[in-house]
């Protein structure tokens, strides 16, 4: 757990929640969250979890019945640990989707690499390209906000932009008890996939 970050700051963001970061990012997704998605779209042959993290979306998605490659960059008891998804080059054999919710760069997610929203922008296009060489889907858990991005549209315009779906409920990413903060995010998963019907602009969806 986080200790309440009590030292002075020059500039906070606009939603500051009091806690220090998570490193590289590591949120654990509640199964709620892939439920909903899991409602909505049906993914095409094994699925890849790049950012496994401690299995949280991975196990929703086998109980669901899907075959699951999961890996990450760090080890936390869960997956192939010491992948750099930056660094792949393809989907695993037999994958034909990525699920992930994926570091959005407000953290330093992996050494030597930026601080800033441009991480998650790179991360975006990489997904999006090796989506393209396996012409699969692809699914991503964003804020909902981040679809307003003049540069997250750009990039999402010209790819297979298939679907949002809206979570109608916020994600609460810790329980401490009394100590619960309401979220201050609405999320949504975007869906990518090249089977799209070129020129069909994606379904709006809540879940």
């Amino acid at each position: 757990m986080d200790a309440p970050d009590t030292s002075p700051l020059r500039a906070r963001m606009i939603h500051y929640s009091g806690y220090l970061r998570a490193p590289r990012d590591f949120y654990a997704t509640p199964a709620w969250v892939t439920e909903r998605l899991l409602d909505h779209v049906a993914l095409r042959g094994a699925v890849w979890e790049p950012c496994c993290g401690d299995g949280a979306m991975a196990r929703v998605l086998a109980a669901r019945g899907y075959q699951v490659v999961a890996s990450d960059i760090a080890d936390r008891g869960f997956g192939t640990p010491g992948i750099d998804f930056l660094a792949a080059r393809a989907f695993p054999a037999g994958c034909g989707a990525m699920v992930t919710n994926p570091p959005y760069g407000e953290a330093d997610v992996m050494a030597g690499r930026p601080r800033s929203s441009l991480a998650m922008q790179r991360f975006l296009r990489h997904a999006l390209s090796l989506t393209a060489a396996a012409q699969g889907q692809l699914a991503l858990l964003v804020r909902l906000q981040w679809l307003a991005g003049q540069r997250a549209a750009a990039i999402m315009s010209a790819a297979p932009f298939a679907k949002v779906i809206v979570l109608r409920d916020r994600i609460t990413w810790f329980d401490r008890g009394a100590e619960t903060k309401r979220a201050q995010h609405h999320h949504a998963w975007v869906v990518f996939d090249h089977q799209h019907p070129p020129g069909t602009p994606p379904a709006l969806l809540y879940g």
